[in-house]
C-alpha cells in the first residue's frame, strides 16, 4: 500500500458537551448511588452517635422606670434613666448573674460516663446488645445516671477528674493523687486530711460502669454556661428580650434557665434600690444639722421679743417675711440639689443648666425683696429677720422629714424594671442534631462526590473512545470489533482457547471481522506480497484474537490462508489448535534447521495452514533479521492466497517492523477505552523512523453501551509483561 499517514494533532475543544456530560453522568450513575447510599450511612451514623440537643426559652420586658409617687425632679433624676437592650443582655450574661446560679445549682460539678470510642454516644443511647465482658463493661448503657449531693475537693484537684466505678456495695473511687476510697450511695465519704467530702444520692447502674467526676473552677463552669446561653432582643428597640438555653436534658436546661431568670431579676431589683439607698442615707445625714438649726433660730426669735416686750409684725412686713421665706427655702432645696446632682452629671449637663438658671432667678428675687426690707423700721426689720430665719429652718427641716419617708418608700416598694413574659420552658424536640438536614447534606455531598470520581475517572480517561479519534490522527481505520469476552481468555485461561469465529459464528464481533476482510481484500490491491503483519501498542489489545479470527473469516470465503505466529517471545496461537510448545515452527525454519514445509501443518482447519513459533529462541530480532524471513514470505505468498502474521507488540520490540518490512501491510491493533492516543502516534513514529508506514488501524474491544463514558473494562497491561528473551528448553 502506498497511502502516506499524516499524523494530526487533535484540536482542542474549549466548549462544554453538555450532552456528554450528562451522558458521562447517567453511565456512571451507580458510583453516584452508591456514593449517596455510603453518604446517607455516615449521616445517619452520625445522627446516631450525636446526642440531641435541646433548648429552653424564656421572654423577658424591659419597662421603663416610673415611681409610684409624685416625686420632685430632683428626686426621679436621682432614679436615672432607662438603661438600653444591649446593656441589659450584658448584664444577663455577665459573671455577676451567672456565677450565683452556677453556686446554687452547682453547675461546676461535672458527672459524665464513661463512654466507648467512636460509637460510645449510641450505646448510652440505644439499647444494643452488647456481650458482658470486661473490656466492654465500664461503658455507658441507656438510662443509667449518678447524682450527687455534696463534691468538696481540695485546690489541687481542681479540673482533675476522679474516677468512680460501681461495686455490688456501692462504689470504689480513685481520686487524681491515686488513693482509692471505697463508698455507700447516700452517705457522705470525707477525707478531712485532704479537705474532701463526697455524697452519691442516686446511682442507677450495674457494678462495673464507670463514671468521671470533676470539680471545675468557677470562671471555667461560667464561660460554660455562658456559651450555651443566648440573648438576643426581638425586634428593634422592642425592649423584648428572648433568652435560650440550650444543653442534652431537657429538664435541666428549664430549671437552669429559671435560675439564670431569678439570678438576673434579683440584681436588677437592688441596683433599682441602690439608687434609692443612697438618696435616703444622705437625707437622714441632714436632719440632725436641720433640726439644730431649727431650734437656735426659734431661740432667738423668743429672746429678743422678751427684750423688746412684744412686737407684731404688719401686714406688710409679714408678706415680705412669707416672701423672703419661701424663695430662701428653695434655694436650700436648690442647693441641696446640686450637692446630689453634681455625684452623678457634670455642669454642662441640661439638668445641672436648668438647675444653675433657677438659683440665679430666685437669687435675683431675693435681693429685690431684701431691699424692701432695708425701708422698714429697725425693730420691724430685726423681727422680720428672726422671723424669717425661723420659718427656713422649719421649712428645711420638714420638706427632708417629708423626703425622706418618701425614699424610704420608695426604697422599700421597688420592684425592677424587668417583668418575666414567659418563664422558662424546654420543647420536646430537639434543636441539634437537625435530621432532615443533615440527611439532606448528605444526599448532596454524596450525589457531588459520585459525580467528583466519575467525572474524575473521565478526566483521567486515557484509552481510544472511537475510530474518529485514529481517523483524526491521519490512521485509516479498516474495521471497529465489537467486544468480547473471549477475546480475553488467553490471559484468564490455561489450555485450549476457542475461536470465535467457530464457536460463535453470529457474534457481532465475527461480522465485523466479515468487513475486515472486505475492507482488506481491497486495500491490498497495490499491495507487493498478499501478507498481513498485525501488531499492537502494548499486550492485551487483541492481535492474536484479531490474528485467528480473520485468518478463519478469511478461509470460510474460499481463500487459502497461511496463518503465522511470529511472536518468538511469548507467542500464544497454537493454544487455539492444542500444539504442544516445543513444536517446530518459525525458529526453526529461519535457523535453517527445519524446511518450511516441514514445519507448516497444512490444513489445520478448512483451507487453514498454520506455522507457529517454534521453540523460544534466544535472539529472535536476529533471526527475524536474516534472508531466510523474506524468502518465507515470498514462498507462503505464492502458496497461498493470504499470510496473516502476528507479531509482539511494537512499543515492546523491534520485530514488528522488521516483519513488516517482509510482508505487504501492516495493521495496528487499537484496544478500545484502553490504548492511549499517545501510544498510537510512538508507534507510527517508530514506523516512520524505519521508513516504513503503518497501512491502516483496527479498533478492537468496541462496546456501544460504553462508548464516551470514559469507564474501562478493567484490562490491566503495561509493560511488566516483558518480552524476555526465552531458551529453547521452553
Amino acid at each position: 500500500m502506498t497511502r502516506e499517514i499524516q499524523v494530526q494533532p487533535e484540536q482542542a475543544d474549549d466548549e462544554i458537551d453538555l450532552g456528554k456530560l450528562v451522558n458521562v453522568i447517567w453511565r456512571g450513575k451507580f458510583i453516584v448511588l452508591a456514593s449517596i447510599i455510603v453518604a446517607i450511612l455516615f449521616g445517619a451514623f452520625h445522627l446516631a452517635n450525636t446526642r440531641p440537643t435541646f433548648q429552653a426559652d424564656a421572654l423577658l420586658q424591659l419597662e421603663e422606670r416610673s415611681g409610684q409617687l409624685a416625686l420632685p425632679d430632683g428626686m426621679r433624676d436621682l432614679l436615672g434613666t432607662e438603661p438600653r437592650s444591649v446593656t441589659e443582655i450584658e448584664v444577663l450574661r455577665s459573671r455577676l448573674v451567672l456565677g450565683q446560679v452556677v453556686a446554687a445549682l452547682n453547675l461546676d460539678w461535672q458527672v459524665s460516663p464513661v463512654t466507648a470510642p467512636m460509637v460510645g454516644t449510641m450505646l448510652a443511647r440505644y439499647p444494643i446488645p452488647l456481650p458482658d465482658m470486661p473490656g466492654l463493661r465500664a461503658f455507658a448503657r441507656p438510662g443509667e445516671t449518678l447524682e450527687l449531693d455534696l463534691l468538696a475537693v481540695p485546690p489541687r484537684w481542681i479540673n482533675r477528674a476522679l474516677e468512680l466505678e460501681v461495686t455490688p456495695q456501692g462504689y470504689r473511687l480513685v481520686t487524681p493523687d491515686g488513693d482509692v476510697l471505697e463508698g455507700i450511695v447516700g452517705d457522705t465519704l470525707r477525707r478531712e486530711d485532704l479537705g474532701f467530702a463526697l455524697s452519691v444520692s442516686q446511682l442507677t447502674a450495674p457494678p462495673g460502669r464507670q463514671f468521671m467526676i470533676t470539680q471545675r473552677d468557677e470562671l471555667s463552669a461560667i464561660n460554660r454556661l455562658r456559651s450555651n446561653l443566648q440573648v438576643s432582643e426581638r425586634g428593634r428597640s422592642s425592649g423584648i428580650l428572648e433568652v435560650r438555653l440550650t444543653g442534652p436534658n431537657r429538664a435541666a436546661n428549664a430549671r437552669i434557665l429559671n435560675e439564670v431568670i431569678q439570678s438576673y431579676l434579683r440584681q436588677n431589683i437592688e441596683r433599682s434600690a441602690a439608687e434609692a439607698a443612697n438618696s435616703l442615707e444622705f437625707i437622714r445625714g441632714q436632719l440632725p444639722e436641720a433640726e439644730r438649726e431649727l431650734r437656735e433660730a426659734e431661740d432667738a426669735l423668743n429672746r429678743y421679743r422678751q427684750q423688746q416686750v412684744s412686737v407684731d409684725l404688719s401686714f406688710e412686713t409679714q408678706n415680705l417675711l412669707t416672701q423672703i421665706g419661701r424663695i430662701e427655702g428653695e434655694l436650700r432645696d436648690l442647693q441641696r440639689q446640686e450637692d446630689e446632682i453634681r455625684q452623678r452629671y457634670t455642669t454642662s449637663h441640661p439638668v445641672y443648666r436648668q438647675l444653675l438658671d433657677d438659683r440665679a432667678r430666685l437669687e435675683l428675687r431675693l435681693a429685690e425683696l431684701r431691699d424692701d426690707v432695708g425701708g422698714l423700721p429697725e425693730t420691724q426689720r430685726e423681727i422680720l429677720n428672726l422671723t424669717r430665719n425661723v420659718e427656713i429652718a422649719q421649712g428645711i427641716y420638714t420638706r427632708l422629714l417629708t423626703r425622706a419617708q418618701e425614699v424610704e418608700v420608695l426604697r422599700a416598694s421597688t420592684v425592677g424594671n424587668v417583668r418575666i413574659v414567659d418563664a422558662a420552658a424546654s420543647g420536646s424536640s430537639a434543636v441539634a442534631p437537625r435530621r432532615n438536614l443533615i440527611l439532606a447534606l448528605a444526599i448532596v455531598l454524596g450525589a457531588m462526590a459520585g459525580i467528583a470520581v466519575v467525572l474524575t475517572r473521565e478526566w483521567l480517561r486515557r484509552g481510544l473512545q472511537d475510530a474518529a479519534e485514529l481517523e483524526r490522527a491521519g490512521l485509516p481505520v479498516f474495521a471497529t470489533i465489537n467486544y468480547s469476552p473471549q477475546a480475553d481468555l488467553k490471559e484468564a485461561r490455561k489450555g485450549h482457547l476457542p475461536i470465535l469465529a467457530l464457536s460463535d459464528p453470529t457474534d457481532l464481533a465475527v461480522e465485523a471481522f466479515r468487513s475486515l476482510r472486505t475492507s482488506l481484500h481491497f486495500g491490498m490491491l497495490d499491495a507487493k506480497t498478499r501478507s498481513i503483519t498485525i501488531t499492537s501498542s502494548h499486550p492485551g489489545a487483541g492481535k492474536s484474537f484479531t490474528a485467528v479470527n480473520l485468518a478463519v473469516i478469511a478461509a470460510q470465503a474460499g481463500q487459502s490462508v497461511c496463518l503465522v505466529d511470529a511472536d518468538m517471545r511469548r507467542g500464544q496461537l497454537r493454544r487455539y489448535f492444542n500444539l504442544p510448545r516445543n513444536q517446530a515452527g518459525l525458529a526453526e525454519v529461519l535457523s535453517g534447521v527445519v524446511d518450511p514445509d516441514q514445519a507448516l501443518i497444512h490444513n489445520i482447519l478448512p483451507n487453514v495452514s498454520f506455522l507457529p513459533t517454534g521453540r523460544y529462541p534466544p535472539n529472535p530480532s536476529e533471526l527475524l533479521m536474516r534472508r531466510e524471513l523474506p524468502e518465507l514470505v515470498s514462498r507462503l505468498d505464492r502458496n497461498f492466497d493470504l499470510t496473516i502474521i502476528d507479531s509482539p507488540p511494537a512499543l515492546a520490540v523491534t520485530d514488528p517492523i522488521i516483519l513488516g518490512k517482509a510482508s505487504g501491510a501492516t495493521i495496528l491493533i487499537v484496544r478500545h477505552d484502553v490504548t492511549p492516543m499517545a501510544e498510537v502516534l510512538s508507534v507510527v513514529r517508530s514506523f516512520e523512523t524505519a521508513n516504513l508506514r503503518l497501512s491502516g488501524a483496527v479498533l478492537n474491544g468496541y462496546d456501544p453501551r460504553k462508548a464516551g463514558s470514559g469507564y474501562g473494562y478493567g484490562y490491566g497491561y503495561g509493560y511488566g509483561y516483558r518480552y524476555e528473551y526465552k531458551s529453547r528448553t521452553d
